[in-house]
């Protein structure tokens, strides 16, 4: 049975729920479903994350939310950064629309909401590329995720990843080290990770 939040189709009975959180400042409400991550609340991850992500000296240009789920992440961003395009991705088709629904409830209109198995119909380059990656996908997945968005990042652009220390924090940090030269633990709480690592001022390829 094909059930998992990171799959295309996820086989499960629907069971839909709206409900509010307020992220960066802002009251929003989301539709989420049976076969999405965290399909109750804004998973702590996300929320760590959101608190400590920096987008205000980030190059111009738009940002991506890769592996978006039901589009906390993403949505908050583009809620609170209006004079910008954010790009939301995911393998996951009903979370995908539930991520436009919420868009659309939100009345977030500088949001794009489109299928990518990873980076693979992602065609921009960023300012920034924020992930809640997920864990349970496997670690070929975290690490395509982080790894590919090297040649998806603006000169100076930044990726910033959340992980927990025992669900691989330790080895994504050496990774983004290695991709990049540089990664920063710019937050850690209850065992979350916020992982960040700055692109060379040079174009990548």
């Amino acid at each position: 049975m094909n059930n998992h939040y990171y799959t295309p189709n996820p086989d499960v009975v629907h069971d839909e729920a709206t409900w509010n959180f307020r992220l960066l400042g802002h009251e929003m409400m989301f539709t989420t479903d049976n076969g999405v991550f965290s399909k109750r609340t804004v998973d702590y991850g996300s929320r760590v994350l959101l608190d400590a992500v920096n987008l205000h000296d980030i190059p111009s240009g738009s940002i991506l939310d890769m592996g978006c789920g039901y589009g906390p992440i993403g949505l908050a961003i583009a809620l609170d950064n209006p004079d910008r395009t954010v790009e939301l991705v995911d393998v996951n088709e009903r979370a995908l629309a539930l991520a436009k629904r919420n868009a659309e409830q939100n009345q977030i209109h500088n949001a794009t909401i489109h299928t990518s198995d990873q980076y693979e119909k992602v065609t921009n380059k960023y300012a920034a590329i924020v992930t809640n990656p997920p864990v349970r996908a496997g670690k070929a997945v975290v690490d395509g995720m982080i790894s590919g968005a090297q040649t998806h990042l603006l000169p100076n652009g930044r990726l910033t990843v959340v992980l927990q220390k025992k669900q691989g924090a330790p080895s994504a940090k050496k990774l983004m080290q290695t991709i990049f030269g540089n990664c920063e633990i710019i937050k850690k709480d209850k065992g979350y990770y916020i992982l960040e690592s700055i692109a060379s001022d040079q174009a990548n390829g």
